[in-house]
């Protein structure tokens, strides 16, 4: 490019954005005059003549920039635009599917994509040029702000799809689900909604040890553990004892959620060192901490009638779970998925809820859950009262007992390393 035609580009440009378009096409045109297959000089006429209403006019300038330019996705774009306005539906789509080429993730591309399906009612089509567009766009917060409104929309038309084809799978499978057990009917309720796009499969994901190959379980059949029934009989004197604790020493329950200043913990940032989710210990981190089990004779006795997970440095561990009022615990996973958590509900006032995976629960008082905390879960008591659970863990049962002992031994082994200097 020569000095001239740069100096001319500059001046059309720096002349266009401060509105002087009547200077600036006559700029870009002494551009071409020099360089007739200068990409910027044909797409910016292209832009005048679109926005002065002089469409045939546009779509030349704008196929000329095409032919200069052919791995610029932009200039299509806006092509499809200029045949939008024409009346060329199938020339619009061309276009669009010409700026794709050159980029798949071209936001902008993909979303008047969707916008020109929906225009000629095919819902399918648009839905899954919008679902595109909100899985490139990524989390709402990085959203670009001019594309906000149709991301928007994008997402609304994506959600609303998702909930008429879960009804409609659900219609077309509902009666087969008298020939599974509960458990099995949930998995294919949880099938549907991934295939609605209404959820998504939820793996184990440990922060700590992770055993391969062990089923993602949300939650367990009590019949695996013989000692749900002598536990859960005895709710009553245990609750007894948790009301004394919170009558006496309800100070002594501490922030559960306690990471030191500099710690990149976003999703805890609202509970890190607060009351608002607190815990009262009678084993921490496979330690047993005697004096709170000295006031709690009951509930401990409970507890050692239970075969719990042994895996030094980490479990057992056992507490009394306080969550104030109005309070969310975020989603989050677990240690490890060779033990599960078991709750038993205490405390439990209405609007508390607990979701493991695509499974949400709620609390009832004296009915133990036993589930997989390696699996995504959050917790909700959207009440005006506390709500406490009982919180130990036991052993997976998928595992045997010389698994156990590896686990043992892989836990042990891998503090030895990390202590050494």
């Amino acid at each position: 490019m020569s000095d001239a035609v740069h100096s001319l580009a500059q001046a059309a440009g720096a002349a266009a954005q401060q509105g002087r378009w009547r200077e600036a096409e006559q700029l870009w045109r002494q551009v071409l005059a020099r360089d007739p297959r200068h990409p910027q000089a044909l797409f910016s006429l292209g832009v005048h003549a679109y926005k002065a209403g002089q469409l045939q006019d546009a779509q030349q300038w704008l196929q000329a920039a095409q032919q200069a330019s052919p791995k610029d996705p932009a200039v299509p774009l806006s092509l499809a635009v200029v045949r939008r306005e024409l009346g060329n539906a199938a020339g619009e789509l061309a276009a669009l599917e010409d700026a794709l080429a050159i980029d798949p993730y071209f936001l902008p591309a993909l979303l008047a994509k969707g916008a020109h399906h929906e225009r000629l009612d095919r819902p399918r089509l648009a839905g899954q040029a919008f679902r595109a567009s909100v899985q490139v766009a990524g989390p709402e917060p990085r959203w670009p702000p001019p594309l906000r409104e149709q991301l928007a929309h994008a997402r609304d038309v994506v959600e609303r799809q998702g909930r008429e084809m879960a009804a409609f799978l659900a219609e077309r499978i509902g009666t087969r689900e008298q020939a599974l057990t509960p458990e099995e009917a949930q998995r294919w309720r949880e099938a549907g909604a991934i295939m609605a796009g209404q959820s998504a499969p939820y793996p184990s994901v440990c922060t700590a040890l992770q055993v391969p190959r062990l089923p993602a379980i949300p939650f367990f059949e009590r019949a695996l553990f013989p000692w749900v029934a002598d536990l859960e009989a005895r709710t009553g004197a245990i609750t007894a004892e948790l009301q004394g604790l919170l009558a006496e020493r309800a100070a002594e329950f501490a922030p559960y959620v306690q990471y030191a200043p500099g710690t990149p913990v976003n999703q805890w940032r609202e509970l890190n060192h607060s009351q608002r989710w607190s815990s009262y210990f009678l084993w921490r981190n496979g330690e047993a901490v005697a004096e709170h089990q000295q006031r709690c004779p009951v509930t401990t006795a409970a507890l050692q009638a239970v075969e719990k997970a042994d895996i030094a440095g980490l479990c057992p561990n056992a507490m009394f779970s306080a969550l104030a009022p109005h309070t969310h615990i975020p989603p989050h996973h677990g240690e490890t998925n060779a033990r599960l958590v078991v709750h038993l509900p205490l405390v439990v006032p209405p609007r508390c809820s607990y979701r493991v995976g695509f499974e949400r629960r709620e609390w009832r008082v004296g009915e133990v859950l036993v589930f997989d905390d390696s699996i995504e879960h959050e917790a909700r008591n959207d009440s005006d009262e506390l709500r406490v659970v009982l919180i130990f863990d036991v052993w997976n049962p998928l595992l045997s007992p010389a698994e156990r002992d590896m686990v043992r031994a892989l836990s042990a082994a891998t503090r030895e390393f990390q202590a050494r200097r």
